[in-house]
């Protein structure tokens, strides 16, 4: 876990000792032992402590809760009254649609658990109702656009070294579709013969995902150029950490590269490492991939969640519109 994840982790658990919560030790336990991911069971405690801020804000415990509660404190989430879990100060950044979904859901977990532990709650789980969600234009640049700034390392790094790397990195995000953080977290060992790589995705699921002869080229190409005995896929050229066998690239770095890269190419489209994940999606569907297939690719449990990402290019729906549409030809 990152250093200012950790410190955040920190001061999160501190807010919780005095929490207005019952039973929270026993919930983040619960968490513990039904094998959540370090990551995610940070999530819930950060979201449950913006719930205990609301509480204490209000002086109030969980069996006082009823519906007007949880109207207010859907309200306090998108309000500038909203404390940040790590701060501690009004005025915290405006929470998305998605992480405000994120929180309710993270409460609604808290509140089933006291329920199964026999506490009287005076409030049920699907009374914190979703909210609706902000529909964006999906961030997939034109395919030439995007294979220009894969290709953009090469060119505009001057160490051949990072310049071998970042352009491998951008070619393994294309190809396979996966999450930045399960590219920073490959190993050597991950790889096999054939460009197929097993992965760890989030909460914990496993797929398999696959290299395309591009990108295994351009990734054995960086690793000609590694002296070293590490086991992580892609690391820095320079290390600060005194166990260097541990030393990763962060998603942050690869991040404000791709910006770099983006603005010297003049590509206003924003672009970011999971834009990559919604080209792959987006290009594969477009080439007529079975969604079916794209979803196991991706990762995702449900279908639903991999029709938010295959969104076709306004292109790709012009061209089909002038294609399909039974009143397109000007027949006279």
């Amino acid at each position: 876990m990152a250093n200012s994840v950790g410190q955040n982790l920190n001061k999160i658990e501190t807010t919780l000792l005095f929490s207005n919560m019952d039973l929270i030790e026993d919930f983040f336990l619960f968490l513990q032992t039904n094998n959540y991911s370090p990551m995610t069971i940070y999530h819930y405690k950060n979201d449950i402590a913006i719930f205990d801020n609301f509480l204490k804000s209000r002086n109030l415990k969980i069996k006082d809760l009823d519906k007007r509660q949880i109207f207010e404190f859907k309200a306090y989430l998108s309000s500038d009254e909203r404390q940040s879990a790590t701060t501690h100060q009004e005025g915290a950044k405006r929470l998305s649609s998605a992480s405000i979904n994120r929180c309710l859901s993270a409460v609604r977990a808290y509140i089933r658990f006291l329920i199964e532990q026999d506490y009287d709650t005076p409030v049920v789980p699907d009374q914190f109702k979703m909210v609706k969600r902000e529909r964006f234009h999906p961030n997939v640049a034109e395919f030439n656009e995007l294979v220009a700034l894969i290709e953009s390392p090469s060119k505009i790094e001057q160490d051949p070294v990072i310049a071998a790397r970042n352009r491998a990195i951008l070619e393994v995000l294309f190809a396979t579709g996966m999450r930045i953080s399960e590219l920073v977290n490959l190993n050597r060992r991950d790889l096999n013969d054939e460009g197929k790589i097993f992965i760890t995705g989030k909460g914990r699921k496993q797929r398999f995902v696959y290299l395309t002869q591009r990108s295994q080229i351009y990734l054995d190409q960086y690793l000609a150029l590694r002296n070293d005995s590490q086991q992580a896929l892609f690391i820095p050229t320079k290390t600060r950490s005194k166990d260097k066998l541990s030393s990763r690239l962060t998603p942050r770095y690869i991040q404000e590269r791709l910006k770099t890269y983006r603005e010297k190419l003049r590509i206003n489209l924003p672009t970011t490492p999971h834009s990559f994940r919604h080209g792959f999606a987006t290009y594969l569907a477009e080439e007529g991939a079975s969604p079916a297939a794209i979803q196991i690719l991706l990762g995702h449990e449900s279908l639903n969640t991999t029709t938010r990402y295959v969104n076709a290019s306004d292109r790709f729906a012009q061209e089909t519109h002038r294609k399909y549409h039974p009143l397109a030809k000007n027949d006279k």
